[in-house]
């Protein structure tokens, strides 16, 4: 759509000010009045010009509709509206499932042999009276129930139009009127809950597992719960990758024995003291970690500890 440029019609700047309009308005309508010899075609051009930038609202619309081409095809920002609406359809409406993230603690050997873990967390259960609505609600009248709207960012040539979530009812649509007495309009109350997790045979620190459906309520729905692994070294076993390390510490009359043991998940392995004792490299028992997709070895670091007299 082809905006004329009243400002070139006019002969003034875009940052001329009403004042100057109006005078450089009055020199031309007086020269090109049909009645003094003028054309009566430009005269109509000068008369919409200062029609329309003559008047500080209509120059304000004007302004935008130059700068913002879309604006006169039906509505201005509606048009963006629709775009967006149409590009993520009504995904604010849709259920999304968040996830509750709680760390455990898990030993090594707990690690070694896979363990079923109890674990105790806090979650945000639905509230009954007001069956996690919150209370009695209302469209938003800021964005009309879609839980977004459509704001200008950007000035002259670079302009963009960026949907956000609304403010009055933080994206959700609705408004509450009337709290629930319960909960006061959050929809939610504390419970203490327990899971048995059961927690696979080598798995690592910071690795997941993730429970459907006993998270957070939230949005209409229960979110998940994602158990994040925090590996603790106990009985100075650690473990790295497949290989399960173990720090033996010894005294000077261990020394002089021939063999010593090592508690191992799979039972007691005895070990021979090496002919060399060397505290630099770890003794390797093949095939003794964590049994995966490769199989790790049981490394023993030597340590020696003892008081001095």
């Amino acid at each position: 759509m082809n905006i004329p440029n009243y400002y070139d019609i006019l002969g003034v700047p875009e940052t001329a000010t009403q004042d100057e309009i109006k005078k450089v308005y009055r020199k031309l309508a007086k020269e090109n009045h049909p009645d003094a010899g003028g054309d009566e075609e430009k005269f109509k051009q000068i008369a919409e010009a200062y029609d329309t930038i003559g008047d500080d609202n209509k120059r304000q619309e004007y302004d935008m509709r130059r700068k913002n081409p879309f604006a006169g095809m039906g509505g201005g920002d509606d048009i963006f509206q629709q775009m967006f609406n149409q590009a993520f359809g009504n995904r604010r409406q849709k259920n999304v499932v968040h996830d509750l993230v709680i760390d455990t603690e898990l030993k090594v050997t707990e690690s070694y042999l896979g363990a079923n873990k109890e674990i105790t967390y806090r979650r945000k259960l639905k509230c009954d009276p007001c069956n996690g609505s919150g209370g009695e609600k209302k469209i938003c009248p800021e964005c009309n129930g879609q839980g977004s709207v459509v704001r200008q960012m950007g000035s002259g040539m670079f302009i963009q139009m960026v949907q956000v979530a609304c403010n009055t009812c933080s994206g959700h649509g609705r408004v509450i009127t009337n709290p629930c007495h319960i909960c006061n309009g959050s929809g939610t109350k504390d419970e203490m809950k327990t899971v048995e997790v059961k927690l696979p045979n080598g798995i690592d620190d910071g690795q997941f597992i993730r429970l459907q459906g006993v998270g957070d309520f939230r949005n209409g729905v229960y979110g998940n719960l994602v158990v994040r692994v925090k590996l603790v070294s106990d009985n100075n076993f650690e473990k790295y990758g497949p290989h399960l390390i173990y720090n033996a510490y010894f005294t000077l009359d261990d020394l002089k024995k021939s063999d010593f043991e090592i508690p191992h998940p799979d039972g007691t392995v005895r070990l021979r003291f090496p002919k060399t004792f060397d505290t630099t490299k770890p003794l390797r028992v093949k095939s003794k970690g964590f049994k995966g997709e490769v199989i790790g070895d049981l490394l023993v670091n030597q340590h020696v500890r003892f008081e001095r007299d």
